[in-house]
């Protein structure tokens, strides 16, 4: 009988995989368990080596993304894809201790609580073999603030490590943001009321082999998570990230131009291109990084194609911007606001076509 499905979202995982799935069948035995790994079409050939384990390991099954990327938006696809009463999503890396997966799996059909967290920071929990201090302030950082956000007194609600009930998980489901990599924080934010949870003391490991997915945009995640929960329903967190972007860029214009004109007082021309060139070059590449962080282009050539793409978009952009913004003040429509109904259609444009274009990967 399936009791258990362990949904592990991967990125570049594939020696870890085989390894993590003996480990796993030593904490559960053989028998009431799936393993479900979510792939995001990695280069390195996870998908394929989770198919080759699938073709004797019935316990296996595999999901390869095309064009989407996420630890979030993975494990979604993970509770809808299984017909196991309990789910559990942990990292394929081995910094998750398969052992908790009894306990926990234990507390939940005693019902005990609703959700059952394994915490890097509880009493008796250990991040000796984490050595990354930088990482760990930043985590302990947001923890902080989820706690204002959930409701919930964890010690770790930013933990990747958790079991619940499936039905629960898909009941929220469609409120869910999907975005970044705190899923956990998503569930417990989304819940109508407080959900019963029950904290695990983790040993947290060192990764066993490849490199961690997660950078310094991760508190950016964590920001984004914030703003989809607060105002996410007036307007799309995406776009507005692609907005503050945007205004950030127009700062950079200034100071470009400022301070091209300032050494160079007779070539406004010039200093207004090299300016709108420099203000589309930043804007595309922090949009990458972070706006776009689960569709992040990688590599020169997919950059350069990217960066070029955005510009061509944004020009389109100005051209939507300046028409329109003429068209309304020759209506007689307060200057001011033909200037900023002209900004708005131009920045609606510009996230249209480069989230299509440039992002969509199609």
């Amino acid at each position: 009988m399936l009791d258990l499905a362990i949904i592990l979202p991967t990125l570049n995982e594939r020696g870890n995989l085989a390894p993590l799935v003996e480990r796993i069948e030593g904490a559960l035995g053989p028998d009431g368990w799936e393993v479900l790994i979510v792939d995001d079409d990695s280069k390195d050939g996870t998908a394929d080596e989770a198919r080759a384990l699938a073709v004797t390991d019935r316990r296996v099954r595999v999901i390869q993304r095309i064009g989407r990327r996420g630890l979030a938006s993975a494990a979604i696809e993970g509770f809808c894809a299984t017909a196991a009463p309990y789910c559990a999503v942990m990292d394929a890396d081995h910094q998750h201790d398969p052992a908790l997966l009894p306990r926990m799996l234990a507390s939940l059909k005693a019902g005990e609580a609703e959700i059952c967290v394994a915490s890097r920071f509880a009493e008796g929990a250990s991040t000796e073999d984490w050595a990354e201090p930088e990482r760990e302030k930043l985590s302990g950082m947001a923890n902080a603030m989820a706690r204002k956000l959930t409701g919930v007194e964890l010690s770790d609600p930013m933990s990747g490590y958790f079991m619940l009930p499936t039905a629960t998980a898909r009941l929220l489901v469609p409120r869910l943001s999907g975005i970044g990599f705190k899923i956990l924080l998503d569930l417990l934010a989304t819940s109508d009321a407080p959900m019963n949870v029950k904290e695990f003391p983790l040993n947290f490991a060192r990764r066993r082999e490849g490199e961690s997915k997660l950078d310094r945009a991760i508190l950016f995640d964590f920001l984004a998570g914030l703003y989809d929960k607060t105002l996410g329903q007036l307007i799309p967190t995406r776009f507005a990230l692609f907005g503050t972007v945007g205004a950030l860029g127009v700062i950079v214009h200034m100071a470009v131009l400022a301070s091209l004109l300032f050494a160079f007082e007779e070539a406004f021309t010039i200093a207004q291109g090299v300016a709108v060139l420099s203000a589309m070059s930043f804007n595309f590449w922090l949009n990458n990084w972070l706006t776009y962080r689960d569709k992040r282009l990688t590599g020169w050539g997919e950059v350069l194609r990217g960066w070029a793409g955005f510009c061509l978009t944004c020009a389109v952009g100005g051209f939507a911007n300046v028409a329109v913004a003429t068209l309304l003040e020759s209506e007689g429509v307060f200057w001011a606001l033909a200037a900023l109904c002209g900004i708005l259609i131009g920045s609606v444009w510009n996230f249209a076509l480069s989230s299509r274009f440039v992002w969509g990967r199609y």
